[in-house]
């Protein structure tokens, strides 16, 4: 199931991201991770939706480099946590 984050959570996608690969909680960890991979993905959807018109919430392409990045780093985060949990 997808969460759909209302637009303001969206763009604050980047808080959700440090809160995540900043946490030292084991126990919060997966949920930081979750909150902050799906922030990204509603992010990334919501400028895909715009259809390139002029308006607010148009991602630039240095933003939508950043997302694509964020998204790399949690995924990467998460494979490591497990791997290292199963050791």
């Amino acid at each position: 199931m997808t969460t759909a984050f209302p637009p303001c959570l969206n763009r604050n996608w980047r808080t959700l991201y440090r809160a995540a690969i900043l946490e030292s909680n084991k126990r919060v960890l997966p949920q930081r991770v979750s909150e902050a991979e799906e922030a990204v993905k509603a992010r990334e959807r919501e400028l895909f939706y715009d259809n390139g018109t002029p308006q607010e919430g148009n991602g630039t392409s240095e933003e939508k480099e950043a997302l694509e990045d964020a998204l790399y780093a949690l995924r990467a985060f998460r494979t490591a946590r497990q791997h290292t949990e199963a050791a």
